[in-house]
C-alpha cells in the first residue's frame, strides 16, 4: 500500500486512479511491478486496455511492453502530471490532444518528446 501512495504522489485523485489503473491491469492479465526510479508502477505484457504505445493512469503505466529508461522517465512526468491535477487531467489532456495534436500537445511537450518517442514538430 506505500508503494500506491507513492506511486499517487501525495494526491487523492492520483491515489484514486492508481488503484482503478491497477485493478484495469490486473483485469488484462498484466505483469505488475513497482518501479522505484519513475515511483511508478509498471503494467506490461496486457493485451489491451491502454491507447498508443501504452498509457499512465494516475501513478501507473500501462502498455503490451516493458518501456525502457526513457519512456518511463517521459510516462513518470504524466504521473506527475496526474497528482498535479488530480481527476481532471484526463480531460484537460483530451481537451489539449484536441486542440494541439501530439508533438504539439504541451502534455507530451512538459514531459518530454523525445523520450516519449515523438518527433519534435517542424516549425
Amino acid at each position: 500500500m506505500g508503494d500506491v501512495r507513492r506511486a499517487a504522489r501525495g494526491s487523492l485523485g492520483s491515489w484514486l486512479a492508481t488503484v482503478l489503473a491497477l485493478a484495469w491491469a490486473r483485469a488484462w492479465g498484466a505483469r505488475i511491478r513497482y518501479d522505484e526510479s519513475a515511483r511508478m508502477f509498471v503494467c506490461s505484457g496486457m493485451r489491451g486496455g491502454f491507447a498508443r504505445g501504452g498509457t499512465a493512469v494516475g501513478g501507473v503505466f500501462l502498455s503490451r511492453r516493458e518501456p525502457g529508461p526513457r519512456l518511463l522517465r517521459h510516462e513518470a512526468v504524466h504521473a506527475d502530471q496526474w497528482a498535479r491535477h488530480g481527476l481532471a487531467f484526463p480531460l484537460r489532456y483530451l481537451l489539449e490532444e484536441r486542440r494541439r495534436p501530439g508533438p504539439r500537445n504541451r502534455f507530451e511537450v512538459e514531459a518530454g518528446l523525445r523520450d516519449g518517442g515523438y518527433r519534435p514538430p517542424v516549425t
